[in-house]
């Protein structure tokens, strides 16, 4: 990972490979001042070599064989360092017919189908026998390499230099003499690792110069310093203690995540957080499986170094993807961070960034195109005006970034106006009116229109959660607990004066307890103090007692007071800042106030509306009495009937069981129809509105 030791440690060795100077008199190139052949083999031959193998400490004494192989004397080289070289075929370009008879070579840029991959020995004998051969990049477990002009393949003609200075530099001069390089050269490679134990950090090391079709030498670097071995400090296994609680929490939350999915379904990705969750997951595991992975693949690659040592040590695959890996991290921590503005948007201010740049998302894209338009019009503009003359505008790509360099004040206007006097000025008092002045301040002026309908509407609403409500509800209820206990003190220390009315030097439980008891405390409050102080149980407090019970009261009231006065100095600093604030402080008291009579006013309607309930109950009540009294008078009519219709001798039978049918079946239709009749009034008038004027 990165850190301030991985810095200093890449800024070193890109110090001593690419800064140092040839030596000899006049200005000496460096590695980036190579222009041609002749100064690539001279910097080659030169401060690179030199810095590869150290012959000699600063005082001129010979390096012993365990100290040699070092760079800097710290850092070792692992396995042999490697030169490699990719080549063109001749005629691999059309020449016109016009120069065919003058020119009669012609070699393209490079690309895979010009590569020429054949052997060219050459005419003496040469101690660099392989370096004349073509590798295949599978020969060579090679990978493509980006330059500054092209992307070259993994093969090439390869030579391993000897880990001798001697030996190496005399392996450069053959190559030198026997002209490696020529015409057909498109771009050289030095490729080698070195490791710092110090600090347990590898550094993986290309120094490419690519010769164009143009002529000259372009050279670049590339110092990858990666930490390849993991654990080795107690640090380290810290890290790893926390790495395996990164994963734990990591399956926990794909569980979680997972299970919401399931019942949400679609929905679930309809929030931007829910999405970014996922991401993070996706991203956790990518992490967790290339830990794994190179852990693996680090041990296998240095047990093959380690048996033999004479070989090119290949890094250049884990420190690419220890690279990915890195910048896989730092994508997931800023995804991390971003989410913080899931947790923070609680009061108004926070809230109001995020509402500023949904509700204006739509008009900034809208305006973004007419802007890009212009954008890149002026972009394909300094491309084709400039881009023949000026570094700044030699790719429409790089045209691009310059001209967003030029909106944040980083230009050279010098190198335009050398390019053209009139073209060039014109070209830049344009592009800053029409972008600079008028599009981008476009862009402010949406934002700044939106920002202030936001926080116009976010005014007049109250937040979900306020952080300052928050904090004076935390003191309220410390401020509440303490007084609490202050009351009960004080109750307790009138108590025992009280219970001393007698002046019989004792407070007896019964005096103890009326006491307490007229004070509002329970019988179990009341016991268990009593009996904390009533050491000898005979249920009275002697004079002892008395003296131990009322020093442990002083000493918790003054325990209290200390407390409150704590607790009292920060609100009230925090009340004076408050107060000096201004119409701030006056606007909260007053959204108080207001928020205070709304409640009162809810009451008032609740005690109502509660009030008519219990009302209605007692009518309700009242008419089932009603109904129940009802039926008791025709229970006892109707056996009074019977009891008529029974003693009846002049009847028959028959008459009688038809009569008394008769006068049943109208009891009963006449006594359903009078319960249903009181039950529907009944519940018509349960069912009317509690308060005047209001639905519930």
């Amino acid at each position: 990972m990165t850190s301030t030791k991985t810095y200093y440690f890449t800024t070193v060795l890109r110090s001593v490979f690419t800064e140092r100077n040839v030596e000899g008199l006049g200005a000496q190139p460096t590695y980036d001042d190579i222009g041609n052949f002749d100064d690539f083999w001279k910097v080659m031959d030169g401060p690179v070599i030199s810095a590869l193998f150290d012959q000699k400490w600063y005082n001129g004494e010979n390096l012993t064989n365990d100290q040699y192989g070092y760079v800097l004397f710290e850092n070792k080289i692992l396995g042999l360092p490697r030169i490699r070289q990719l080549r063109v075929t001749n005629h691999s370009c059309t020449v016109h017919e016009i120069f065919q008879q003058s020119i009669r070579e012609c070699y393209g840029p490079y690309s895979s189908s010009r590569e020429n991959r054949s052997s060219y020995l050459p005419e003496n004998d040469t101690i660099t026998p392989n370096a004349w051969h073509y590798q295949t990049s599978k020969q060579l477990s090679g990978r493509s390499t980006s330059g500054l002009i092209s992307v070259y393949g993994g093969g090439g003609f390869v030579q391993e230099l000897t880990p001798n200075y001697n030996d190496a530099s005399a392996q450069l001069k053959d190559l030198n003499a026997n002209l490696w390089i020529d015409r057909g050269t498109r771009a050289v490679f030095l490729d080698f690792t070195v490791y710092n134990a110090n600090i347990n950090l590898f550094c993986q090391i290309k120094l490419m110069v690519e010769f164009p079709a143009s002529g000259g030498a372009v050279p670049s670097k590339s110092f990858s310093t990666v930490k390849l071995i993991r654990y080795v400090s107690s640090m380290d296994y810290f890290v790893l203690a926390c790495e395996v609680l990164f994963t734990a929490f990591t399956v926990y939350y794909t569980v979680e995540e997972t299970l919401e999915i399931r019942h949400f379904k679609l929905q679930y990705f309809k929030s931007i957080w829910n999405v970014l969750d996922v991401l993070i997951i996706v991203i956790s595991y990518i992490c967790v499986a290339f830990n794994i992975y190179r852990q693996i693949k680090v041990g296998q690659i240095l047990d093959e170094l380690l048996k033999n040592q004479n070989s090119f040590a290949d890094f250049e695959f884990l420190t690419y993807w220890q690279i990915q890996f890195n910048n896989i991290v730092a994508f997931a921590v800023f995804l991390a961070w971003i989410k913080i503005f899931k947790y923070v948007s609680f009061n108004k201010t926070m809230t109001q960034l995020s509402t500023t740049l949904s509700r204006c998302a739509k008009d900034v894209m809208g305006f973004s195109v007419m802007f890009m338009i212009v954008f890149l019009a002026y972009a394909q503009l300094g491309y084709l005006l400039f881009g023949t003359m000026v570094d700044d505008y030699k790719t429409f790509s790089i045209s691009i970034f310059t001209l967003f360099r030029i909106i944040l004040g980083d230009f050279d206007f010098n190198a335009i106006l050398t390019a053209h006097r009139v073209l060039g000025p014109i070209f830049f008092l344009t592009y800053v009116f029409f972008v600079f002045f008028v599009l981008l301040n476009m862009f402010l002026a949406i934002i700044n229109d939106t920002y202030s309908e936001v926080k116009s509407d976010i005014t007049t609403q109250k937040s979900e959660f306020e952080l300052g409500d928050y904090f004076q509800k935390s003191y309220e209820k410390m401020l509440d607990r303490l007084n609490f206990k202050q009351d009960r003190i004080i109750d307790i220390q009138n108590a025992l004066k009280s219970a001393e009315l007698n002046r019989d030097g004792v407070i007896e439980f019964d005096e103890w307890r009326r006491n307490l008891k007229a004070r509002g405390y329970a019988d179990v409050e009341i016991e268990n103090v009593f009996s904390r102080y009533d050491v000898d149980g005979d249920r009275v407090l002697r004079d002892d007692e008395q003296r131990r019970f009322k020093a442990d009261l002083a000493a918790q009231e003054n325990h209290l007071e200390m407390d409150i006065k704590d607790l009292n100095d920060p609100h009230d600093q925090h009340g004076n800042d408050q107060a000096s604030n201004g119409n701030e402080g006056d606007n909260e008291n007053r959204i108080a106030y207001d928020k205070f009579v709304m409640l009162v006013h809810r009451i008032d309607r609740m005690e109502y509306s509660i009030g008519n309930i219990v009302s209605r109950i007692d009518n309700v009540l009242n008419k089932l009495e009603t109904i129940e009294k009802g039926k008791m008078k025709r229970r006892e009519a109707l056996t009074k009937i019977l009891n008529s219709i029974s003693e009846d001798d002049k009847m028959s039978k028959e008459m009688k069981h038809e009569h008394l049918e008769r006068m049943i079946r109208d009891e009963l239709e006449e006594h359903n129809t009078d319960c249903t009749t009181q039950v529907q009034s009944v519940f018509k008038k349960a069912r009317a509105p509690c308060a005047p004027g209001n639905g519930r």
